[in-house]
């Protein structure tokens, strides 16, 4: 795939190096797991810290389908 350059905010969790989607969505996900912030109950549902809420437009809490939403907002 081709790569995807993250911006400020996005680079804060996954880095700032341009990397396939498919990398920026498992470095996502790893920042997720390592930081306990899957919904302990509601599995689809991603809480966020300060460094998500910031990719997430302010939002405390997004489900995994609209976290790939707001995501792609932060890349070029």
């Amino acid at each position: 795939m081709k790569p995807v350059t993250p911006d400020a905010k996005l680079a804060a969790v996954v880095g700032s190096a341009p990397l396939p989607r498919t990398e920026l969505t498992k470095k996502l996900w790893a920042y997720i797991k390592k930081n306990g912030l899957q919904d302990k109950k509601v599995r689809t549902q991603i809480n966020a810290d300060d460094a998500l809420k910031a990719v997430f437009n302010g939002k405390n809490k997004v489900s995994m389908f609209e976290m790939t939403k707001l995501v792609s907002g932060h890349v070029s």
